[in-house]
């Protein structure tokens, strides 16, 4: 009887120690899911075995936050900048998170420098990594071939504490870069001979495959010393509206025009150059299609928006680009206020037609598909309206400096 007893009382001791255990369980984990998060490391996003540890953390990179009590965030900030998440890429021990695109470096302040803040509604934690600006990357320049003097904007990311800008082969000492690193302001030197763009930055480098201020590599036309018109729209050298000029430059002005007007032979609606140059030297021809763009100046006055300028070769539509800035405006439209602007349009653009709607296709698969096998040909501009819409006629353009040139020195390049 007694070892009965005594076997009773063993198996209700251990099942009120399981209890307290199972108690204090319950309470650390109580404790536990009223944590604020915590961040122990960062790691590249990618798979193994490249998901490796980082020290080090630049614009648009993706990583992964791994910690505990993450999944809840409500707000991730690299240098305090905020950024967009997807929390279905969350777990309570990581976060997966890009770094933001555009961080304004010169203006953060100190206490955010170097800095990740996660916050949930438990807490926030800070964590201290380097975040430093990625290699320079060129966007666009305002006007590659401006006057003595011009004001010149260049775009791009990563624009930060530039030590060298030589622009057309001249060093520019006095310039503006935005605090945001996505632009510097300078004027064209009076100096100025023909090359490319340079930059140097303490992150890297760009050198640009082209030259600017240059009025004949890969001219097509410049409508004084290299090719001409043939016929088309009117043209001149002191139209009021368009100072600034280079030369003679032909005037498209369309008027208003009809949903569907394709008659692009009509007055002030087409440029067609006829005069055989080379689009790509036959050197080129086995060079990638990536590689190259068509540009050229443009002046827009008054607001452009409905209509689109067609751009062929030798009145070929087989392949055909669009140009029509307007439709990125929101429905604004599109004026350059009497400024000079380049366009740069990748000959990947030059597409086949699609669904009954030219240049919305397929690129061409090489060059020599695009250009023919000599490389050389005439171009045509024309202005259409294929919408269902009229297109109202309140801009005029002026178009100068045609061209074709080497954008990238190998296909798949920054």
């Amino acid at each position: 009887m007694k070892k009965i007893i005594d076997n009773s009382f063993t198996r209700l001791l251990f099942a009120g120690m399981m209890l307290v255990a199972a108690m204090f369980v319950s309470c650390n984990n109580d404790e536990d899911s009223g944590s604020g998060p915590v961040i122990t490391e960062v790691r590249n996003y990618a798979a193994a075995p490249n998901d490796t540890l980082v020290n080090k953390l630049v614009p648009r990179q993706w990583v992964v936050l791994k910690g505990s009590h993450l999944k809840d965030a409500v707000k991730i900030a690299f240098n305090g900048i905020a950024v967009d998440f997807n929390g279905g890429l969350f777990a309570d021990n990581y976060a997966v998170v890009q770094v933001p695109a555009v961080i304004p470096f010169p203006s953060v302040a100190e206490n955010d420098l170097n800095t990740i803040e996660l916050v949930t509604p438990k807490g926030k934690v800070t964590f201290g990594i380097d975040i430093v600006a990625g290699p320079p990357v060129l966007g666009h320049i305002s006007n590659e071939n401006p006057l003595p003097g011009e004001e010149v904007d260049v775009y791009g990311t990563n624009l930060f504490q530039i030590s060298e800008l030589i622009f057309a082969g001249v060093s520019v000492q006095e310039f503006t870069a935005s605090d945001d690193g996505t632009s510097i302001t300078f004027k064209m030197p009076d100096s100025a001979l023909s090359g490319p763009l340079k930059i140097r930055t303490a992150s890297g480098e760009i050198l640009t495959s082209f030259n600017v201020n240059d009025l004949t590599t890969g001219m097509i036309c410049n409508f004084d010393t290299i090719g001409s018109m043939a016929w088309g729209t009117s043209t001149s050298d002191n139209d009021p509206d368009f100072p600034n000029s280079r030369g003679i430059y032909p005037i498209l002005n369309p008027g208003a025009l009809s949903a569907g007007n394709g008659s692009w032979w009509e007055n002030g609606r087409c440029i067609n150059i006829e005069q055989a140059q080379h689009w790509i030297q036959p050197n080129d021809l086995t060079l990638d299609l990536s590689q190259f763009a068509l540009k050229f100046e443009i002046n827009i006055a008054g607001t452009w928006k409905g209509s689109s300028i067609f751009i062929v070769k030798d009145y070929n539509w087989t392949y055909l680009a669009r140009y029509e800035p307007w439709k990125t405006t929101g429905g604004k439209g599109v004026t350059t206020e009497g400024k000079w602007t380049t366009v740069t349009i990748p000959l990947t653009e030059f597409r086949t037609k699609k669904d009954n709607k030219d240049g919305t296709g397929d690129s061409a698969a090489s060059l020599t598909e695009l250009v023919g096998g000599s490389g050389t040909g005439g171009i045509n501009f024309f202005i259409i309206n294929d919408a269902s819409t009229p297109a109202s006629g309140g801009f005029r353009a002026a178009v100068d400096n045609i061209r074709v040139v080497k954008i990238l020195d190998k296909a798949g390049a920054n």
